[in-house]
């Protein structure tokens, strides 16, 4: 097939049955063209395409669709009989479909009629309409193809008819006003209602009348006051207001507005004080009473009547009520004086008169304090700073607390709580200074951590404090007695000789803050050594750089500014030759550091090898320390090293296998001697078989000077570190970088002329011509 991406079809490559792959659909696609191949399975394979056309037969499965699903329109309700409301259509998507309309609901008293034309539903009037009894038609149409069918919403709205007049709720109304009412004041809003809508509805009213003192709004119906009122000249006053539509024709109705001018209330309550002041517990329940307020109205009946309340002043942000017909004033809730210690209140006294008069009052209330807060630090840490070797009975820091109580709530007590073991510091349990008891030395310890407590009982809080130890120039420094061991490798190669630096003077100083100077008082008048007076660091003297070997003794000296020490640097150059390398071995020690070997266990190891070699000490050579790194987490040392035999043998070193053979046969004589354990002999990179085809594995070992000086606090040593590699040879009659190329050996006629070469895997045999014998 040749088919894309959604292709529906697919072959049945044995049968040639083509078959549906995925659901057909006509409406998004009805024909199909496309190419079949047959091959057959010969060869070369042969080949032939047919083309094919599949045409998508319709069936009813598309249901009709409303173009909107929801249609609206408007409708007068004297509009005729057979009145057009509107025209809906659906749409189905199947062939040959034909639709038909109906409504199927909300059609309130039959009132419309729907009718197939041109494809869509014409929905027409098929019975008067009445605004006072329907305003609006949800008719649900139904669209059906036979078997399938979809619905949409038409609302119909049936509009006003002007056939209402405007109606008041009665035809006479009576309101008060107070006399002393500004000129602007709306006196009542007088409203009528009309059953009609829009225009049918909308109301304009007026006065019949041409009374100087009020006016009334034409749209909204409020009445008010043109002039000032005057309850002397008087008492009341009766408008016709008439109410008219704004349909055609107009429509209207009057009703009649009784005014009657009240009395105004002119005297305001007088409270009994100036103002009043009281206090209270800062822990005392909510609605505990505080104090009482009282005031008179000289006015009788509701404008004498007389209430309390906190509106409009201040009730300190609710912390207080006061209650209206005693005047009590209470709290709210819980008071807190550290926040607010003093309350200023604004209370009022307000007759029921109107308007109402009110008159103020202020009402201080203090906050009596109660132990409710526990001291705070401030902060949760203290870092304070000493010099060592500060006197003893120094205060060192004033560590305080705070207290937002007062008086005897706020007295506070200190003490240590943590950390102080053994007793180093003091701390006074009043002041809160912080004294030293006992001599302060940064090099035993640099930093006291101690909990520090403040007590307010029953309240508590806690903070830590460092005190941190700033060092002084009180040690001398510390230079032990080293010695650099030099190996040089002579070779043919130039650049092995170390011209950098290769460690530095082994000095420490107990005092960090100290800046060494360092110096060789003696012994380097050669200048074999070159130092850097500030960083101690060491260089060979390219003089150095020779096949002598060499022993020199110096003294070099080290100085804080205050303080000084010296020691005996000894440097010993040994040649390094390729005949004492290839004659070296490498022992495997067991638990075994380079920093824990450079120390006086390399001398005693020297001097066991040479006790079990049977030859001096200074015949034994060691020129390499490493660590073993294919071990994982064991800590094995290799050391590698060449022995001269004993005299009176001259320049001749022990073979390989010999040092071998002689030290793992008396390694548990050298275990004793040197207290370090050898493990068995792991340098042979041959015994894995890493050649393949039979190859011969030869081992290759080079050595590298290019290694950094290892050092400890009493060895620089340089090393030559052994390289192990191995080099794989083919076996006699093959060649190639595999030896997968068989020679044949018979090509350079290796039987002479009185014999027959015959090609062996390996090699070749020698046939004898008759008459002839031998080799």
């Amino acid at each position: 097939l040749d088919t894309g991406a959604g292709f529906p079809f697919a072959i049945n490559n044995g049968t040639g049955w083509i078959v549906v792959a995925s659901e057909l659909d006509r409406e998004a696609m009805d024909f199909y063209s496309f190419s079949v191949e047959a091959q057959d399975q010969g060869t070369p394979p042969m080949a032939s395409t047919a083309s094919v056309s599949v045409t998508v037969l319709d069936v009813n499965d598309n249901s009709p669709e409303f173009s909107r699903r929801e249609y609206g329109a408007r409708l007068n309700e004297d509009a005729a009989v057979g009145t057009s409301v509107l025209t809906v259509s659906a749409i189905d998507r199947d062939a040959n479909s034909v639709i038909t309309y109906q409504i199927s609901g909300g059609n309130t008293r039959n009132r419309f009629s729907i009718t197939s034309q041109s494809g869509g539903g014409l929905i027409s009037l098929a019975l008067p309409l009445d605004y006072k009894l329907e305003r609006q038609y949800l008719l649900t149409v139904t669209a059906s193809d036979g078997t399938r069918q979809d619905t949409a919403l038409v609302v119909v709205n049936v509009t006003d008819a002007n056939t209402h007049r405007p109606v008041f709720q009665s035809s006479h109304y009576t309101v008060n006003v107070n006399e002393d009412r500004p000129v602007g004041t709306t006196v009542v809003v007088i409203s009528a209602t009309d059953e009609d809508t829009g225009e049918n509805a909308r109301i304009t009213y007026l006065m019949e009348d041409s009374i100087p003192q009020f006016r009334i709004a034409a749209d909204t119906g409020a009445v008010t006051t043109q002039m000032e009122l005057d309850y002397e000249d008087q008492v009341s006053y009766t408008l016709a207001i008439t109410a008219r539509d704004n349909g055609i024709p107009q429509k209207s109705d009057t009703t009649y507005l009784e005014i009657l001018v009240s009395d105004v209330n002119d005297n305001a309550p007088q409270f009994l004080r100036h103002s009043y002041q009281g206090s209270v517990y800062e822990d005392v329940p909510a609605f505990t009473s505080v104090l009482q307020v009282s005031a008179t109205d000289r006015d009788s009946g509701l404008n004498g009547r007389v209430f309390y309340t906190f509106q409009g002043g201040d009730d300190g942000d609710g912390d207080f009520i006061i209650e209206s017909t005693s005047g009590i004033v209470r709290t709210l809730r819980r008071l807190d004086r550290e926040n607010v210690p003093l309350y200023s209140l604004r209370a009022f006294a307000v007759d029921k008169g109107v308007p109402a008069r009110r008159t103020p009052v202020e009402i201080q209330v203090t906050v009596l304090d109660v132990n409710d807060n526990p001291p705070v630090f401030e902060r949760d840490e203290f870092d304070i700073f000493v010099e060592e070797n500060s006197p003893i009975g120094l205060v060192v820091a004033r560590i305080t607390a705070t207290d937002p109580d007062e008086g005897t709530n706020a007295q506070i007590m200190y003490q240590i709580v943590e950390g102080n073991i053994p007793e180093v510091f003091q701390l006074d349990i009043f002041s809160g200074e912080l004294t030293a008891l006992a001599d302060l030395d940064y090099e035993a310890k640099a930093e006291y951590i101690m909990v520090v407590q403040a007590t307010s009982a029953p309240l508590v809080s806690r903070a830590t404090v460092h005190v941190r130890l700033r060092d002084a120039n009180d040690n001398s420094p510390q230079l032990k007695n080293f010695e650099i061991l030099f190996n040089n490798y002579i070779t043919n190669r130039s650049g092995s000789f170390p011209g950098g630096v290769i460690g530095r003077i082994p000095a420490h100083d107990p005092d960090v803050s100290d800046r060494l100077t360092y110096a060789f008082e003696q012994g380097n008048e050669l200048n074999l050594l070159l130092l850097d007076p500030q960083s101690g660091e060491l260089r060979l003297s390219p003089a150095l750089d020779n096949n002598r070997p060499l022993e020199a003794v110096m003294r070099v000296s080290v100085s804080d500014g205050v303080h000084s020490a010296s020691a005996q640097c000894a440097l010993r150059v040994t040649v390094i030759t390729d005949e004492m390398l290839s004659n070296s071995i490498t022992l495997r020690l067991a638990d075994m550091s380079q920093e824990l070997f450079l120390s006086p266990l390399l001398g005693r190891f020297l001097e066991g090898v040479a006790a079990v070699l049977g030859t001096p000490r200074h015949r034994v050579v060691l020129f390499n320390i490493q660590a073993d790194t294919d071990v994982g987490p064991a800590r094995i040392l290799n050391v590698s090293l060449s022995a001269l035999l004993p005299p009176p043998a001259a320049s001749r070193f022990f073979s390989s296998e010999e040092l071998q053979e002689r030290l793992y046969l008396n390694r548990s004589l050298l275990a004793a001697t040197t207290a370090q354990r050898v493990l068995p002999f792991d340098d042979n990179v041959c015994l894995r078989e890493p050649c393949e085809n039979y190859m011969r594995c030869v081992a290759v070992l080079r050595f590298d000077s290019s290694a950094p000086f290892l050092a400890s606090d009493t060895v620089l040593f340089r090393p030559v570190r052994p390289v192990p590699g191995l080099r794989c040879r083919c076996p006699p009659g093959f060649t190639g970088d595999y030896c997968e190329t068989e020679i044949d050996l018979c090509y350079s006629s290796p039987c002479g002329a009185h014999g027959r070469c015959r090609s062996r895997e390996g090699g070749y045999a020698c046939e004898c011509h008759e008459d002839f014998t031998g080799e």
